[in-house]
């Protein structure tokens, strides 16, 4: 563990910030803490030994080190005197790591199996955290999916041994920004597609900050099939990457509808998994992130029967490619987590034939490409939210037969306090559209703050406009 880190300001109070204000109050670091407004937290932290600047926008003289929330762009005026004055600025994930607790009797840290990808993260983090218990780890997910990192690795038991021996790692493209010397035991990137380029400054950048998590790690994890995944695997050391299709040697995949691992296998052939009819989470990119979730579980020691019961036993995340009904023949499907075109294409891609629930803020992103691709999947369409018609004339291009309803909604740009009764016209409206067989998903495509609080309230809304068909 790093000795004392002198004066560190916080800046951004989020429950990273939060985390990582209390971990160093209780190392015996001086804390600053700032942030746009004053949340509640500050008293607890204040109370803690921590001193309250407001907001400010440059950093004061005797700050060694800035820790910043992810939500913080770097072109925020503290980040860029910060960077001025010389100061270093990490974010919580980096700074949990320079502050990673030894093992037993002085031993390595527990390793990190991180991962990354502008979707199905938090379905692989999840995944890999279950397979890694089933190998009898004690594993926990953390970062940006579960408990703050800093946390995690600072966590230990009554008999003061850390709590942890594995940890499976959620890691945004925001915190990799931020993030210089973590060297986790192996790394994946799932997928890259344009998404946070405003954030970024750029996709180079976006594509940049997401590589980095393999830079220093023994093992690189990627999918075949998404080019960008790929290509950053491409170039290192020990490539290993996952295919829907049957597994070369260095890969995991599919045969005769089972997960197979040539990669970490001792036989030629190599190892069956799991049966794909054994998972409980659907469609082709849950395939790819079980496999994913399995290659850095063998990184880690686990046996291919005990990866088996993990992805078997694994139900699944709130929000993410749920059914929560079936009503006269018609599945409804919630995937709310499916928040922009490259999460809802590979959603809609599990479906023969669906009902298309869509709309909400789709912060710039092209939706051309997605609609042509699913159009021949699509029995109708729901549209609601600000950016609804954006969807309706790309729908118009590419779909023009596919019957398609919208429900006036998110016009004022602000958050409509009953989105639940705009959900339950909006389920009413897929109803009148499906047929017997189909399927009614809520992917949107889109952000969902011009209706709703979140997507868990709009995926919540949408389960309840089901439960109350009857």
């Amino acid at each position: 563990m790093a000795g004392r880190l002198g004066t560190v300001l916080v800046a951004g109070l989020g429950v990273s910030g939060a985390a990582a204000a209390r971990v160093l109050l209780a190392r015996g670091d001086d804390v600053l803490l700032t942030d746009a407004a004053e949340p509640a937290v500050v008293a607890e932290l204040v109370a803690a030994g921590a001193r309250w600047l407001g907001p400010v926008s440059t950093p004061p003289e005797d700050v060694d080190l800035v820790v910043t929330s992810p939500g913080w762009r770097p072109d925020h005026p503290l980040l860029v005197a910060a960077a001025q004055r010389g100061l270093e600025v990490v974010g919580e994930p980096e700074l949990a790591w320079r502050l990673r607790a030894p093992g037993p009797d002085g031993g390595e840290p527990a390793p990190w199996y991180a991962v990354t990808g502008t979707n199905g993260k938090t379905t692989t983090v999840t995944m890999l955290e279950a397979v890694l218990q089933a190998g009898g780890l004690r594993a926990v997910a953390a970062g940006n999916v579960g408990r703050p990192l800093v946390e995690v690795v600072t966590a230990r038991d009554a008999d003061g041994r850390p709590s942890f021996d594995a940890i499976a790692v959620e890691l945004s493209s925001f915190q990799l920004h931020w993030s210089s010397s973590i060297a986790p035991a192996a790394a994946a990137v799932l997928n890259v597609a344009d998404d946070h380029v405003d954030w970024h400054g750029s996709f180079d950048a976006y594509r940049e900050a997401k590589g980095r998590l393999l830079r220093l790690a023994p093992v690189a994890v990627g999918d075949a099939g998404d080019p960008v995944a790929s290509s950053l695997v491409a170039g290192h050391r020990h490539p290993v990457t996952v295919t829907l299709g049957e597994p070369q040697r260095g890969q995991l995949g599919v045969r005769a509808g089972a997960l197979v691992d040539r990669a970490f296998s001792a036989t030629p052939a190599g190892e069956l998994l799991v049966e794909l009819d054994a998972l409980q989470v659907r469609g082709p990119h849950n395939t790819v992130n079980a496999l994913v979730a399995a290659a850095l579980a063998r990184v880690a020691g686990v046996d291919a029967a005990a990866v088996g019961r993990g992805l078997a036993g694994f139900r699944g995340g709130a929000h993410r490619n749920v059914l929560v009904g079936s009503v006269d023949g018609v599945d409804f499907v919630d995937d709310s987590k499916a928040t922009n075109p490259h999460a809802a294409g590979a959603s809609l891609a599990s479906y023969p034939r669906v009902v298309w629930i869509a709309g909400g803020l789709l912060k710039g992103a092209d939706v051309d490409p997605l609609v042509a691709a699913v159009a021949p999947r699509l029995a109708g369409v729901v549209l609601l939210g600000r950016d609804r018609e954006q969807l309706a004339r790309s729908l118009a291009r590419h779909a023009p037969s596919v019957p398609r309803t919208v429900v006036p909604s998110g016009d004022d740009g602000a958050v409509v306090t009953d989105g639940d009764s705009v959900m339950r016209e909006v389920v009413a409206a897929a109803v009148r559209l499906a047929r017997p067989g189909d399927t009614v998903l809520l992917a949107p495509a889109a952000a969902s703050m011009d209706v709703f609080t979140d997507y868990a309230h709009r995926g919540r809304a949408f389960a309840d406009a089901v439960r109350a068909l009857g």
